[in-house]
């Protein structure tokens, strides 16, 4: 037992461990830049070819990692992207960061999860340090690792190593990042614990280690589950705010101004990116597992999810105010990212709100300076226009759904003839052709 503990702590300490990381997306590719540029042999596995490829061309697909930072780690460290498994034979230790999305049914998807422990299995050696990153709900590590490798006889905490860290990756975030963003971490046993710690604190500036794996994937659901809650909140006082004739910006600003007690939550057309929508479902289906119902979770879902329906009637009321109405109106949505100033468009809530201005009739296009196509819920794909302040005028709507540092407010104001603000971009303009939400 002590001598797997010890050759690896040692090998981590001295930086001759092999570090693989499954999942080159949003987390693990940021993952395996730093373990590379802490000196570390480096494997990113992925089963996506054009993401292998690209990485080895020196191409980053990933806005927060630069194309010259994967020439460097590959050119001068030893970072290898791969699609191939097999590699796990000559690792050390695996960091697990593949996707876990819901079903159409809101239950957690697990299969990416699964494929990996299909492969892993194959290849599973003693003394291997296990470290599971994807999102999930209390207890997955434990069920669906844990007890697998325990059924071909390998021993936790003896003949390997299991830990969990969620991931807290923000994309663009010119603050935190992997590097200083805190990373919880719990092992199934002390020496799991100890052994994550270890190799995580090289190249993490703050380590919380916790109790378990149990407490690690609560926690995460836990951050997410409390901001989706919070964020209903608002979201469902702006649309009362609109209902009484009050300016919810202007309150929500008013009430900041308490130095205790109260903490900032705005609203807007709706939730995305991978995390905040989902987490809380997470934990919902765990609960209900448990013959426990979580109200709040449930009414926060339901009131996020109906925001896109919101600003599409917001929309239909400015438009009315100029006796327009949305069927062969032409609208363009400005931004289509889930938050300012990165390309991630995952659970947009501006998708929904072209998908309903469309079945409304309306003749619907988008301009993002960064999300430059999609795919409609027909296979279509759409293309971003572009934006040319000088025409903006042959719309009869506009509609801010994403506030990029790109967009020149003014211009924007002074071009269009009706703005629907879904983000008080436009709090400055006091002007009847700019309709917010929140406000009546």
């Amino acid at each position: 037992m002590n001598n797997y503990y010890n050759q690896l702590t040692e090998k981590i300490k001295n930086r001759n461990a092999r570090v693989g990381v499954i999942g080159l997306g949003y987390v693990g590719l940021p993952l395996a830049v730093e373990l590379s540029k802490s000196d570390y042999i480096v494997y990113g596995i992925d089963l996506d070819n054009k993401k292998i490829d690209q990485l080895l061309n020196g191409d980053s697909y990933i806005m927060d990692i630069s194309n010259e930072e994967i020439k460097y780690i590959t050119k001068y460290f030893k970072f290898t992207p791969t699609s191939n498994f097999e590699i796990i034979k000559d690792l050390d230790a695996v960091s697990i960061c593949v996707p876990t999305p819901l079903t159409k049914s809101q239950d957690p998807d697990i299969s990416y999860i699964i494929a990996v422990m299909n492969e892993l299995k194959k290849y599973m050696h003693k003394g291997l340090l296990i470290t599971l990153e994807s999102t999930t709900y209390p207890g997955t590590t434990e069920e669906l690792i844990e007890q697998e490798l325990n059924n071909q006889g390998y021993i936790v905490g003896e003949d390997y190593f299991l830990c969990f860290s969620p991931e807290r990756i923000d994309p663009g975030n010119t603050c935190y990042n992997t590097r200083n963003t805190p990373k919880v971490l719990g092992g199934t046993t002390r020496k799991c614990t100890k052994l994550g710690v270890e190799l995580y604190s090289s190249f993490i500036d703050t380590i919380v280690p916790v109790s378990s794996p149990k407490v690690a994937e609560m926690s995460k659901l836990l951050e997410n589950t409390f901001r989706s809650i919070n964020i209903a909140f608002i979201n469902e006082m702006a649309m009362l705010s609109d209902k009484l004739g009050i300016d919810i910006w202007e309150t929500i600003d008013a009430a900041n101004t308490k130095p205790f007690g109260f903490m900032k939550f705005t609203p807007g057309p709706g939730i995305g990116g991978h995390c905040i929508p989902l987490d809380p479902m997470f934990l919902a289906w765990k609960a209900k597992s448990s013959n426990f119902f979580s109200r709040f979770i449930e009414a926060a879902q339901e009131i996020n999810k109906h925001m896109p329906e919101y600003v599409y009637n917001k929309v239909s009321y400015a438009l009315n105010t100029h006796q327009k109405p949305i069927m062969g109106s032409r609208v363009l949505l400005l931004g289509m990212a889930y938050k300012p100033d990165i390309d991630d468009l995952r659970e947009s809530p501006g998708l929904e709100i072209y998908e309903l201005l469309r079945n409304g009739g309306a003749n619907v296009e988008y301009n993002d300076p960064h999300a430059h196509s999609f795919t409609d819920k027909y296979g279509e794909k759409i293309v971003s226009v572009k934006l040319e302040y000088s025409r903006l005028a042959e719309y009869d709507c506009i509609i801010l759904i994403t506030n990029h540092k790109a967009y020149d407010n003014n211009i924007l104001f002074n071009y269009s003839k009706l703005i629907v603000d879904t983000r008080n971009a436009f709090k400055e303009f006091d002007d009847p052709k700019i309709v917010k939400i929140g406000v009546n």
